[in-house]
Protein backbone atom coordinates (compact mmCIF):
# COMPACT_ATOMS: atom_id res chain seq x y z
CA UNK A 1 0.00 0.00 0.00
CA UNK A 2 1.02 3.60 -0.47
CA UNK A 3 3.26 5.09 2.20
CA UNK A 4 1.79 7.70 4.55
CA UNK A 5 5.21 8.73 5.85
CA UNK A 6 6.12 11.23 3.11
CA UNK A 7 7.79 14.39 4.34
CA UNK A 8 5.42 17.09 5.51
CA UNK A 9 5.12 19.63 2.71
CA UNK A 10 4.80 22.70 4.90
CA UNK A 11 7.69 21.68 7.13
CA UNK A 12 10.24 21.28 4.36
CA UNK A 13 9.15 23.84 1.78
CA UNK A 14 8.96 27.09 3.74
CA UNK A 15 6.29 29.69 3.03
CA UNK A 16 6.60 33.41 2.51
CA UNK A 17 4.29 35.81 4.28
CA UNK A 18 2.33 36.18 1.04
CA UNK A 19 1.76 32.44 0.86
CA UNK A 20 4.02 31.53 -2.08
CA UNK A 21 6.20 28.45 -1.91
CA UNK A 22 9.79 29.69 -2.00
CA UNK A 23 11.58 29.06 -5.27
CA UNK A 24 8.72 27.29 -7.02
CA UNK A 25 6.25 29.87 -8.26
CA UNK A 26 3.47 27.81 -6.65
CA UNK A 27 0.86 29.26 -4.33
CA UNK A 28 0.08 27.75 -0.98
CA UNK A 29 -3.48 26.61 -0.43
CA UNK A 30 -5.60 29.68 0.31
CA UNK A 31 -8.11 29.61 3.14
CA UNK A 32 -11.74 29.14 2.10
CA UNK A 33 -13.58 28.82 5.37
CA UNK A 34 -16.97 29.30 3.71
CA UNK A 35 -16.18 27.20 0.64
CA UNK A 36 -16.26 23.53 -0.26
CA UNK A 37 -13.86 21.19 1.52
CA UNK A 38 -12.55 19.08 -1.33
CA UNK A 39 -10.55 16.86 1.04
CA UNK A 40 -13.65 15.90 3.05
CA UNK A 41 -15.17 12.47 2.72
CA UNK A 42 -18.63 14.02 3.03
CA UNK A 43 -18.09 16.10 -0.12
CA UNK A 44 -17.41 13.02 -2.19
CA UNK A 45 -20.24 11.01 -0.60
CA UNK A 46 -22.81 13.77 -1.12
CA UNK A 47 -21.82 14.20 -4.73
CA UNK A 48 -21.76 10.45 -5.36
CA UNK A 49 -25.35 10.24 -4.17
CA UNK A 50 -26.23 13.19 -6.42
CA UNK A 51 -24.57 11.54 -9.41
CA UNK A 52 -26.68 8.42 -8.91
CA UNK A 53 -29.83 10.47 -9.38
CA UNK A 54 -29.07 10.82 -13.09
CA UNK A 55 -27.11 12.82 -15.61
CA UNK A 56 -24.42 12.12 -18.22
CA UNK A 57 -22.25 9.03 -17.81
CA UNK A 58 -24.54 6.65 -15.91
CA UNK A 59 -23.21 3.08 -15.65
CA UNK A 60 -26.19 1.43 -17.37
CA UNK A 61 -25.80 3.48 -20.55
CA UNK A 62 -23.84 2.22 -23.61
CA UNK A 63 -20.56 3.81 -24.65
CA UNK A 64 -21.83 4.54 -28.17
CA UNK A 65 -24.22 7.31 -29.13
CA UNK A 66 -27.31 5.17 -28.59
CA UNK A 67 -27.17 6.13 -24.91
CA UNK A 68 -29.62 8.53 -23.29
CA UNK A 69 -27.20 11.44 -23.65
CA UNK A 70 -26.51 10.84 -27.34
CA UNK A 71 -22.78 11.24 -26.66
CA UNK A 72 -20.33 8.51 -27.55
CA UNK A 73 -17.59 7.70 -25.05
CA UNK A 74 -19.47 8.53 -21.84
CA UNK A 75 -18.49 5.28 -20.10
CA UNK A 76 -14.85 5.98 -20.94
CA UNK A 77 -14.77 9.68 -20.11
CA UNK A 78 -17.32 9.95 -17.31
CA UNK A 79 -18.29 6.67 -15.62
CA UNK A 80 -14.69 5.41 -15.60
CA UNK A 81 -13.80 8.35 -13.36
CA UNK A 82 -16.65 7.53 -11.00
CA UNK A 83 -15.26 4.00 -10.70
CA UNK A 84 -11.73 5.28 -10.18
CA UNK A 85 -12.93 7.70 -7.53
CA UNK A 86 -14.53 4.84 -5.62
CA UNK A 87 -11.26 2.87 -5.79
CA UNK A 88 -9.29 5.81 -4.41
CA UNK A 89 -11.86 6.46 -1.69
CA UNK A 90 -11.54 2.86 -0.52
CA UNK A 91 -7.76 3.18 -0.51
CA UNK A 92 -8.11 6.33 1.59
CA UNK A 93 -10.72 5.28 4.15
CA UNK A 94 -10.76 1.47 4.01
CA UNK A 95 -14.55 1.41 4.16
CA UNK A 96 -16.16 -1.43 2.18
CA UNK A 97 -19.05 0.90 1.36
CA UNK A 98 -16.92 2.03 -1.58
CA UNK A 99 -16.33 -1.53 -2.76
CA UNK A 100 -20.07 -2.20 -2.59
CA UNK A 101 -20.67 0.95 -4.63
CA UNK A 102 -18.13 -0.28 -7.15
CA UNK A 103 -20.01 -3.55 -7.53
CA UNK A 104 -23.27 -1.68 -8.12
CA UNK A 105 -21.74 0.29 -10.97
CA UNK A 106 -19.39 -2.33 -12.43
CA UNK A 107 -22.23 -4.83 -12.84
CA UNK A 108 -24.15 -2.27 -14.90
CA UNK A 109 -21.08 -1.33 -16.95
CA UNK A 110 -20.38 -4.97 -17.80
CA UNK A 111 -24.03 -5.48 -18.76
CA UNK A 112 -23.67 -2.96 -21.62
CA UNK A 113 -20.63 -4.56 -23.27
CA UNK A 114 -21.16 -5.13 -26.97
CA UNK A 115 -21.27 -8.90 -26.42
CA UNK A 116 -24.07 -8.50 -23.88
CA UNK A 117 -26.09 -6.08 -26.00
CA UNK A 118 -25.63 -8.13 -29.17
CA UNK A 119 -24.18 -5.20 -31.14
CA UNK A 120 -21.09 -5.25 -33.35
CA UNK A 121 -18.11 -3.13 -34.32
CA UNK A 122 -17.38 -2.09 -37.92
CA UNK A 123 -16.10 -5.60 -38.68
CA UNK A 124 -19.35 -7.24 -37.59
CA UNK A 125 -17.77 -8.61 -34.39
CA UNK A 126 -19.65 -8.58 -31.09
CA UNK A 127 -16.90 -8.42 -28.48
CA UNK A 128 -16.66 -8.14 -24.66
CA UNK A 129 -15.82 -4.44 -24.70
CA UNK A 130 -17.53 -1.13 -25.46
CA UNK A 131 -17.76 0.34 -28.94
CA UNK A 132 -17.89 4.06 -29.79
CA UNK A 133 -18.89 5.94 -32.93
CA UNK A 134 -19.90 9.56 -33.62
CA UNK A 135 -18.12 11.94 -33.16
CA UNK A 136 -14.90 9.91 -33.14
CA UNK A 137 -15.08 7.60 -36.14
CA UNK A 138 -15.09 8.00 -39.90
CA UNK A 139 -18.37 8.90 -41.58
CA UNK A 140 -19.69 7.12 -44.66
CA UNK A 141 -22.42 7.64 -47.20
CA UNK A 142 -23.00 5.57 -50.33
CA UNK A 143 -24.55 7.39 -53.25
CA UNK A 144 -26.72 5.44 -55.66
CA UNK A 145 -27.35 6.06 -59.36
CA UNK A 146 -30.73 6.72 -60.92
CA UNK A 147 -31.48 3.00 -60.94
CA UNK A 148 -30.76 2.63 -57.23
CA UNK A 149 -27.44 0.84 -57.75
CA UNK A 150 -24.57 1.76 -55.43
CA UNK A 151 -22.19 4.10 -57.22
CA UNK A 152 -19.85 6.21 -55.05
CA UNK A 153 -18.87 5.87 -51.41
CA UNK A 154 -17.80 9.05 -49.63
CA UNK A 155 -15.80 8.97 -46.35
CA UNK A 156 -15.24 11.87 -43.94
CA UNK A 157 -12.37 11.35 -41.48
CA UNK A 158 -12.78 14.69 -39.67
CA UNK A 159 -14.61 14.18 -36.34
CA UNK A 160 -18.32 14.98 -36.10
CA UNK A 161 -19.03 13.38 -39.45
CA UNK A 162 -22.72 12.85 -38.65
CA UNK A 163 -23.12 16.62 -38.59
CA UNK A 164 -22.36 16.64 -42.32
CA UNK A 165 -25.00 16.70 -45.04
CA UNK A 166 -24.00 15.50 -48.51
CA UNK A 167 -25.82 17.15 -51.40
CA UNK A 168 -25.64 15.80 -54.95
CA UNK A 169 -26.47 18.46 -57.51
CA UNK A 170 -26.79 18.33 -61.28
CA UNK A 171 -23.65 19.12 -63.22
CA UNK A 172 -23.27 21.32 -66.28
CA UNK A 173 -23.62 18.30 -68.57
CA UNK A 174 -25.54 15.01 -68.38
CA UNK A 175 -22.55 12.86 -67.36
CA UNK A 176 -21.45 15.25 -64.58
CA UNK A 177 -22.58 16.00 -61.04
CA UNK A 178 -21.59 18.36 -58.24
CA UNK A 179 -20.97 17.41 -54.61
CA UNK A 180 -21.48 19.82 -51.75
CA UNK A 181 -20.75 18.77 -48.17
CA UNK A 182 -21.72 21.02 -45.27
CA UNK A 183 -20.72 20.27 -41.67
CA UNK A 184 -22.66 22.45 -39.26
CA UNK A 185 -20.58 21.52 -36.19
CA UNK A 186 -17.21 22.67 -37.53
CA UNK A 187 -18.81 25.15 -39.97
CA UNK A 188 -16.99 23.87 -43.05
CA UNK A 189 -18.19 23.43 -46.60
CA UNK A 190 -16.56 21.46 -49.42
CA UNK A 191 -17.71 21.63 -53.04
CA UNK A 192 -16.53 19.60 -56.02
CA UNK A 193 -18.11 20.70 -59.30
CA UNK A 194 -18.68 18.71 -62.48
CA UNK A 195 -17.38 15.35 -61.33
CA UNK A 196 -17.87 12.26 -63.47
CA UNK A 197 -17.87 8.52 -62.85
CA UNK A 198 -15.62 7.85 -65.86
CA UNK A 199 -12.26 6.46 -64.58
CA UNK A 200 -10.56 7.74 -67.76
CA UNK A 201 -11.74 11.31 -67.25
CA UNK A 202 -9.62 13.97 -65.49
CA UNK A 203 -12.85 14.76 -63.60
CA UNK A 204 -13.29 11.23 -62.29
CA UNK A 205 -14.78 11.72 -58.81
CA UNK A 206 -12.45 9.32 -57.01
CA UNK A 207 -9.33 10.90 -58.53
CA UNK A 208 -10.43 14.51 -58.04
CA UNK A 209 -11.37 13.95 -54.41
CA UNK A 210 -8.14 12.05 -53.75
CA UNK A 211 -6.08 14.87 -55.28
CA UNK A 212 -7.79 17.38 -52.96
CA UNK A 213 -7.45 15.21 -49.85
CA UNK A 214 -7.30 15.61 -46.97
CA UNK A 215 -9.04 18.97 -47.39
CA UNK A 216 -11.30 20.71 -44.85
CA UNK A 217 -13.37 17.60 -44.11
CA UNK A 218 -10.69 14.96 -44.75
CA UNK A 219 -12.81 13.57 -47.58
CA UNK A 220 -11.96 10.49 -49.64
CA UNK A 221 -14.04 8.42 -52.05
CA UNK A 222 -14.33 4.88 -53.41
CA UNK A 223 -16.00 3.61 -56.56
CA UNK A 224 -18.40 0.85 -55.48
CA UNK A 225 -19.91 -0.06 -58.86
CA UNK A 226 -19.67 -3.66 -59.96
CA UNK A 227 -18.75 -2.41 -63.44
CA UNK A 228 -16.87 0.88 -62.93
CA UNK A 229 -16.72 1.76 -66.63
CA UNK A 230 -20.50 1.88 -66.97
CA UNK A 231 -22.70 4.93 -66.13
CA UNK A 232 -23.43 5.31 -62.45
CA UNK A 233 -23.81 9.08 -62.08
CA UNK A 234 -25.24 9.54 -58.55
CA UNK A 235 -28.84 10.64 -58.26
CA UNK A 236 -29.42 14.13 -56.95
CA UNK A 237 -30.59 14.71 -53.38
CA UNK A 238 -29.41 15.23 -49.81
CA UNK A 239 -27.86 12.38 -47.86
CA UNK A 240 -26.51 11.92 -44.32
CA UNK A 241 -23.08 10.79 -43.22
CA UNK A 242 -23.23 7.86 -40.80
CA UNK A 243 -20.35 6.61 -38.67
CA UNK A 244 -19.19 3.06 -38.08
CA UNK A 245 -18.38 1.82 -34.55
CA UNK A 246 -14.88 1.09 -33.31
CA UNK A 247 -13.67 -0.26 -29.96
CA UNK A 248 -10.97 2.14 -28.77
CA UNK A 249 -8.09 0.79 -26.71
CA UNK A 250 -8.08 3.93 -24.57
CA UNK A 251 -11.78 3.50 -23.81
CA UNK A 252 -11.25 -0.11 -22.83
CA UNK A 253 -8.34 0.94 -20.63
CA UNK A 254 -10.16 3.77 -18.91
CA UNK A 255 -13.20 1.59 -18.16
CA UNK A 256 -11.34 -1.53 -17.02
CA UNK A 257 -8.56 0.18 -15.01
CA UNK A 258 -10.69 0.76 -11.91
CA UNK A 259 -12.43 -2.60 -12.37
CA UNK A 260 -9.04 -4.29 -12.25
CA UNK A 261 -8.21 -2.05 -9.30
CA UNK A 262 -11.14 -3.58 -7.42
CA UNK A 263 -9.77 -7.06 -8.15
CA UNK A 264 -6.29 -6.08 -6.94
CA UNK A 265 -7.66 -4.69 -3.68
CA UNK A 266 -9.78 -7.75 -3.00
CA UNK A 267 -7.13 -10.30 -3.86
CA UNK A 268 -4.54 -8.56 -1.71
CA UNK A 269 -6.67 -8.96 1.43
CA UNK A 270 -7.79 -12.31 2.89
CA UNK A 271 -10.66 -10.54 4.66
CA UNK A 272 -11.89 -8.90 1.45
CA UNK A 273 -11.36 -12.07 -0.54
CA UNK A 274 -13.72 -14.01 1.71
CA UNK A 275 -16.42 -11.42 1.10
CA UNK A 276 -15.87 -10.53 -2.55
CA UNK A 277 -14.19 -13.60 -4.09
CA UNK A 278 -16.93 -14.31 -6.64
CA UNK A 279 -17.02 -10.74 -7.91
CA UNK A 280 -13.24 -10.52 -8.08
CA UNK A 281 -13.15 -13.72 -10.16
CA UNK A 282 -15.88 -12.44 -12.48
CA UNK A 283 -14.28 -9.03 -12.92
CA UNK A 284 -10.82 -10.44 -13.55
CA UNK A 285 -12.20 -12.56 -16.39
CA UNK A 286 -13.98 -9.50 -17.80
CA UNK A 287 -10.79 -7.42 -17.73
CA UNK A 288 -8.78 -10.17 -19.37
CA UNK A 289 -11.33 -10.51 -22.15
CA UNK A 290 -11.63 -6.78 -22.75
CA UNK A 291 -7.87 -6.21 -22.93
CA UNK A 292 -7.49 -9.15 -25.32
CA UNK A 293 -9.79 -7.39 -27.81
CA UNK A 294 -6.82 -5.11 -28.58
CA UNK A 295 -4.12 -7.75 -28.99
CA UNK A 296 -4.22 -7.23 -32.76
CA UNK A 297 -3.40 -3.54 -32.30
CA UNK A 298 -0.43 -4.09 -29.99
CA UNK A 299 3.15 -4.01 -31.24
CA UNK A 300 6.18 -5.26 -29.30
CA UNK A 301 7.81 -1.82 -29.44
CA UNK A 302 5.20 -0.70 -26.93
CA UNK A 303 2.95 1.11 -29.37
CA UNK A 304 -0.63 0.37 -30.19
CA UNK A 305 -1.61 1.10 -33.77
CA UNK A 306 -4.85 1.67 -35.62
CA UNK A 307 -4.71 -1.02 -38.31
CA UNK A 308 -5.12 0.18 -41.86
CA UNK A 309 -8.76 0.18 -42.85
CA UNK A 310 -10.05 0.85 -39.34
CA UNK A 311 -12.57 3.69 -39.85
CA UNK A 312 -10.51 6.32 -38.08
CA UNK A 313 -8.72 9.40 -39.33
CA UNK A 314 -5.23 7.95 -38.88
CA UNK A 315 -5.73 4.30 -39.73
CA UNK A 316 -2.38 2.63 -40.35
CA UNK A 317 -0.63 4.83 -37.77
CA UNK A 318 0.53 4.66 -34.17
CA UNK A 319 -2.03 5.71 -31.59
CA UNK A 320 -1.33 8.78 -29.43
CA UNK A 321 0.85 8.08 -26.40
CA UNK A 322 -2.00 8.54 -23.94
CA UNK A 323 -4.18 6.06 -25.82
CA UNK A 324 -1.55 3.33 -25.68
CA UNK A 325 -0.89 4.05 -22.01
CA UNK A 326 -4.62 4.22 -21.26
CA UNK A 327 -4.78 0.49 -21.90
CA UNK A 328 -1.43 0.15 -20.17
CA UNK A 329 -3.04 1.23 -16.88
CA UNK A 330 -5.14 -1.94 -16.86
CA UNK A 331 -2.18 -4.04 -17.93
CA UNK A 332 -0.30 -2.84 -14.85
CA UNK A 333 -3.14 -4.00 -12.63
CA UNK A 334 -3.35 -7.35 -14.41
CA UNK A 335 0.39 -7.80 -14.04
CA UNK A 336 0.10 -7.15 -10.30
CA UNK A 337 -2.94 -9.40 -9.89
CA UNK A 338 -1.74 -12.39 -11.91
CA UNK A 339 2.03 -12.05 -12.08
CA UNK A 340 1.77 -13.42 -15.61
CA UNK A 341 4.74 -12.90 -17.88
CA UNK A 342 2.64 -11.70 -20.81
CA UNK A 343 1.13 -8.80 -18.90
CA UNK A 344 4.44 -7.93 -17.24
CA UNK A 345 6.20 -7.92 -20.62
CA UNK A 346 3.64 -5.59 -22.18
CA UNK A 347 3.83 -3.16 -19.28
CA UNK A 348 7.62 -3.13 -19.51
CA UNK A 349 7.45 -2.53 -23.28
CA UNK A 350 4.96 0.31 -22.86
CA UNK A 351 7.14 1.80 -20.13
CA UNK A 352 10.21 1.59 -22.36
CA UNK A 353 8.28 3.24 -25.17
CA UNK A 354 7.13 6.11 -22.97
CA UNK A 355 10.54 6.55 -21.36
CA UNK A 356 11.98 6.95 -24.84
CA UNK A 357 9.54 9.80 -25.50
CA UNK A 358 10.59 11.81 -22.44
CA UNK A 359 13.12 14.63 -22.78
CA UNK A 360 14.63 16.66 -19.95
CA UNK A 361 14.24 20.43 -20.13
CA UNK A 362 16.52 23.06 -18.62
CA UNK A 363 14.72 22.86 -15.27
CA UNK A 364 15.13 19.13 -14.96
CA UNK A 365 11.48 18.38 -15.78
CA UNK A 366 10.20 15.98 -18.40
CA UNK A 367 8.41 17.05 -21.57
CA UNK A 368 6.80 14.83 -24.20
CA UNK A 369 4.52 15.06 -27.20
CA UNK A 370 0.95 14.00 -27.86
CA UNK A 371 1.91 11.82 -30.83
CA UNK A 372 4.96 9.54 -30.54
CA UNK A 373 8.07 11.26 -31.87
CA UNK A 374 9.47 9.37 -34.83
CA UNK A 375 5.99 8.07 -35.57
CA UNK A 376 3.97 8.54 -38.71
CA UNK A 377 1.58 11.25 -37.53
CA UNK A 378 4.24 13.21 -35.65
CA UNK A 379 6.64 13.21 -38.59
CA UNK A 380 4.00 13.38 -41.34
CA UNK A 381 3.62 11.33 -44.50
CA UNK A 382 2.75 11.92 -48.14
CA UNK A 383 0.44 10.32 -50.66
CA UNK A 384 1.87 7.59 -52.82
CA UNK A 385 -0.69 8.05 -55.56
CA UNK A 386 -2.83 5.06 -54.56
CA UNK A 387 -4.87 4.20 -51.44
CA UNK A 388 -3.49 0.67 -51.67
CA UNK A 389 0.05 1.86 -50.98
CA UNK A 390 -0.74 4.94 -48.86
CA UNK A 391 -0.06 4.78 -45.13
CA UNK A 392 -3.67 5.66 -44.37
CA UNK A 393 -6.84 5.05 -46.37
CA UNK A 394 -8.89 7.78 -44.74
CA UNK A 395 -6.19 10.48 -44.45
CA UNK A 396 -3.80 10.00 -47.39
CA UNK A 397 -1.32 12.64 -46.22
CA UNK A 398 -0.40 14.43 -43.00
CA UNK A 399 1.91 17.41 -42.60
CA UNK A 400 3.13 16.38 -39.16
CA UNK A 401 1.58 16.95 -35.74
CA UNK A 402 4.24 17.99 -33.25
CA UNK A 403 2.23 19.46 -30.38
CA UNK A 404 3.24 18.78 -26.80
CA UNK A 405 0.97 16.69 -24.61
CA UNK A 406 -1.87 18.56 -22.93
CA UNK A 407 -2.27 18.21 -19.19
CA UNK A 408 -5.58 16.33 -19.37
CA UNK A 409 -4.34 13.51 -21.61
CA UNK A 410 -0.98 13.78 -19.88
CA UNK A 411 -2.64 12.74 -16.62
CA UNK A 412 -3.23 9.30 -18.16
CA UNK A 413 0.48 9.06 -19.02
CA UNK A 414 1.45 10.02 -15.47
CA UNK A 415 -0.99 7.56 -13.93
CA UNK A 416 0.53 4.76 -16.00
CA UNK A 417 4.12 5.75 -15.31
CA UNK A 418 3.73 5.95 -11.53
CA UNK A 419 1.76 2.71 -11.34
CA UNK A 420 4.32 0.92 -13.54
CA UNK A 421 7.17 2.23 -11.38
CA UNK A 422 5.49 1.15 -8.17
CA UNK A 423 4.93 -2.28 -9.73
CA UNK A 424 8.68 -2.39 -10.51
CA UNK A 425 7.95 -2.79 -14.19
CA UNK A 426 9.59 0.38 -15.48
CA UNK A 427 11.02 3.82 -14.70
CA UNK A 428 13.35 4.96 -11.93
CA UNK A 429 13.04 7.17 -8.91
CA UNK A 430 14.69 9.93 -10.93
CA UNK A 431 11.98 9.53 -13.58
CA UNK A 432 9.32 10.03 -10.92
CA UNK A 433 11.07 13.15 -9.64
CA UNK A 434 11.22 14.59 -13.14
CA UNK A 435 7.56 13.83 -13.81
CA UNK A 436 6.64 15.60 -10.57
CA UNK A 437 8.73 18.57 -11.76
CA UNK A 438 6.72 18.57 -14.98
CA UNK A 439 3.78 19.56 -12.82
CA UNK A 440 5.49 21.85 -10.31
CA UNK A 441 7.70 23.70 -12.84
CA UNK A 442 5.94 23.47 -16.21
CA UNK A 443 2.25 23.14 -15.38
CA UNK A 444 1.78 25.04 -12.11
CA UNK A 445 2.42 28.74 -11.62
CA UNK A 446 1.14 31.73 -9.67
CA UNK A 447 -0.51 34.43 -11.77
CA UNK A 448 -0.04 38.17 -11.55
CA UNK A 449 -2.77 38.46 -8.92
CA UNK A 450 -1.05 35.90 -6.67
CA UNK A 451 -3.60 33.20 -7.45
CA UNK A 452 -2.72 29.60 -8.39
CA UNK A 453 -2.95 28.94 -12.10
CA UNK A 454 -1.65 26.41 -14.58
CA UNK A 455 -0.38 25.97 -18.13
CA UNK A 456 -2.17 23.77 -20.63
CA UNK A 457 0.73 21.56 -21.78
CA UNK A 458 3.56 19.61 -20.19
CA UNK A 459 5.98 22.04 -21.86
CA UNK A 460 4.52 25.04 -20.02
CA UNK A 461 2.60 26.62 -22.89
CA UNK A 462 -0.74 28.40 -22.68
CA UNK A 463 -2.72 29.48 -19.65
CA UNK A 464 -5.51 27.19 -18.54
CA UNK A 465 -9.07 28.32 -17.94
CA UNK A 466 -11.05 27.17 -14.92
CA UNK A 467 -12.21 24.07 -16.79
CA UNK A 468 -8.61 23.10 -17.51
CA UNK A 469 -7.66 23.74 -13.88
CA UNK A 470 -10.34 21.28 -12.82
CA UNK A 471 -8.22 18.48 -14.32
CA UNK A 472 -5.22 19.11 -12.05
CA UNK A 473 -5.91 16.49 -9.34
CA UNK A 474 -5.70 13.78 -11.97
CA UNK A 475 -1.91 14.19 -11.61
CA UNK A 476 -2.15 13.17 -7.96
CA UNK A 477 -0.07 10.00 -8.36
CA UNK A 478 2.91 12.33 -8.91
CA UNK A 479 2.25 13.89 -5.49
CA UNK A 480 3.84 10.78 -3.97
CA UNK A 481 7.15 12.22 -5.23
CA UNK A 482 6.46 15.88 -4.50
CA UNK A 483 3.53 16.94 -2.28
CA UNK A 484 3.46 20.32 -4.01
CA UNK A 485 1.39 18.57 -6.70
CA UNK A 486 -1.32 17.99 -4.10
CA UNK A 487 -1.01 21.43 -2.58
CA UNK A 488 -1.29 23.24 -5.89
CA UNK A 489 -4.16 21.17 -7.28
CA UNK A 490 -6.08 21.71 -4.05
CA UNK A 491 -5.33 25.44 -4.28
CA UNK A 492 -6.80 25.46 -7.80
CA UNK A 493 -9.98 23.81 -6.55
CA UNK A 494 -10.22 26.25 -3.68
CA UNK A 495 -9.80 29.10 -6.15
CA UNK A 496 -12.33 27.96 -8.74
CA UNK A 497 -14.74 26.04 -6.47
CA UNK A 498 -16.04 23.54 -9.07
CA UNK A 499 -19.40 21.93 -8.36
CA UNK A 500 -21.41 19.20 -10.10
CA UNK A 501 -23.97 21.60 -11.56
CA UNK A 502 -23.93 24.26 -14.25
CA UNK A 503 -27.05 26.45 -14.46
CA UNK A 504 -28.98 23.91 -12.42
CA UNK A 505 -28.03 20.95 -14.62
CA UNK A 506 -25.49 18.25 -13.87
CA UNK A 507 -22.30 18.94 -15.80
CA UNK A 508 -20.86 16.50 -18.32
CA UNK A 509 -17.67 16.65 -16.26
CA UNK A 510 -19.39 15.39 -13.09
CA UNK A 511 -17.68 11.99 -13.46
CA UNK A 512 -14.15 13.33 -13.38
CA UNK A 513 -15.11 15.82 -10.66
CA UNK A 514 -15.90 12.81 -8.46
CA UNK A 515 -12.55 11.21 -9.29
CA UNK A 516 -10.70 14.46 -8.60
CA UNK A 517 -12.48 14.97 -5.29
CA UNK A 518 -11.53 11.40 -4.37
CA UNK A 519 -7.95 12.12 -5.35
CA UNK A 520 -7.87 15.23 -3.16
CA UNK A 521 -9.05 13.07 -0.25
CA UNK A 522 -6.39 10.52 -1.20
CA UNK A 523 -3.70 13.18 -1.55
CA UNK A 524 -4.50 14.66 1.85
CA UNK A 525 -3.57 11.30 3.36
CA UNK A 526 -0.70 10.09 1.17
CA UNK A 527 0.99 13.16 -0.34
CA UNK A 528 3.34 13.79 2.58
Amino acid sequence: MYSSTRRDFLRVSGLTAAGAVVGTGLAATPAHAAGIDYTARKTFDDWDRLFQQGGPGQPDQPNDNTNADGRSGMLAWSQSYVLLGLVRMYETYRDTHYLDRLIENIDQVLAVRDSERGVTDYRGLSLPAWRADHPYTTGFTTLADGNGHPSLELRQALPYAEDTTVSVLAGSRPDAFTLRLVNVFVNRTVTHTDLTMDPASPDYAVSRIYAAAPGPLQLTARDVRTAPAAGGVPATGDFPMLTKPVIFAVHTGMITYPIAGFVRLVRSSPVLLRRYRAKATEYLAACRAAVAVHDWEYREDGHLIWPKGQPLAYDGCEQPINQSLGLGQTLVELALITGERGYRRKVAELATMFAGQLSVDDGGAYRWHYWPTGGLVHEGFAKTGSPETDVSIFTPSVGGAKQFEDISHGAIDVEFAVRAHRARLGFTGQDMSRIAKTYTQNVAFTDATGQPSLHTTVAGAGVGTASIAHQAPRWMQAALYDPQVFQHSLALYNRYQPTPEVDGQQAIGFGWLLANTAYLNWGAKYAR
